[in-house]
């Protein structure tokens, strides 16, 4: 699978599967041209390296993007109450270049919740974190802080919602998720939501101890790049101040 640095290198083999894969997708779907061999590679990771199972879950993601983003990209306005609750924000880099997104899960509460537009908030902020991926890198890291968190931001469908979407539609783009400040409620939701994880997503999600927590992240964080929150010297940038800095990427 990939590795921690980038997407892993491909080996010839695996670029012979992706040469495979292409024409498959590409008969079933016009659309299939416009994609790189570095996204149809995510896909064929995320399957096991089986190309017919690849190919069936490229060709759903094609079906669900013209879905989820009709104009390309999930407008602002569509996700503004979302937004304006600042549960999001973006951070730096860590040390092996993946943008940084840091969620603030006390922040999320699940009375009032519109499932249509938490959809497609999470369409929104994975595409805008996708964008910020450099060349040569193909993942970015994710903090989520649960300082904090009670039963009123418990919401165990929204949970499992955005971790479909993550897994089925942008596959291999998580890094890791480093789970901090973790209280023990919590953990009667995760008994519930772990079911729905597939097994290479489960490895991604880390729960970090707060007796470690620092070490954790300064092995992954240079301190220049760690939120200032977290004893670092960057500032987050609340998703809904983060400027349009480039078209976001589909997966």
């Amino acid at each position: 699978m990939a590795s921690a640095a980038g997407g892993g290198a491909a080996g010839e083999g695996e670029w012979l599967k992706v040469s495979q894969l292409r024409p498959m997708v590409e008969a079933q779907d016009p659309n299939a041209k416009a994609v790189d061999n570095l996204t149809l590679r995510r896909f064929l990771r995320a399957r096991d390296h089986d190309v017919d199972k690849a190919s069936a879950m490229f060709l759903k993601f094609l079906k669900w993007r013209r879905e989820a983003a009709p104009g390309g990209s999930v407008p602002e306005e569509q996700v503004r109450r979302e937004l304006s609750q600042d549960k999001l924000c973006m951070g730096g880099v860590d040390r092996a270049g993946r943008p940084i997104l840091v969620a603030f899960a006390a922040r999320h509460f699940s009375a009032g919740r519109d499932m249509a537009e938490f959809k497609s908030f999470v369409v929104y902020f994975f595409d805008k974190i996708c964008a910020r991926i450099p060349r040569g890198q193909e993942k970015f890291l994710c903090i989520v802080d649960l300082k904090g968190w009670g039963y009123s931001n418990c919401d165990v469908r929204a949970y499992i919602a955005a971790i479909e979407i993550l897994q089925n539609y942008y596959p291999e783009r998580l890094g890791k998720a480093l789970m901090i400040h973790v209280p023990y409620i919590f953990m009667k939701a995760w008994k519930m939501i772990y079911p729905f994880i597939d097994t290479n997503t489960r490895d991604k999600f880390v729960f970090v101890e707060d007796k470690s927590l620092q070490e954790t992240l300064r092995r992954e964080i240079d301190e220049g790049q760690l939120p200032e929150f977290l004893g670092g010297k960057m500032d987050v940038i609340p998703l809904k101040d983060y400027g349009v800095q480039q078209q976001p990427q589909a997966v």
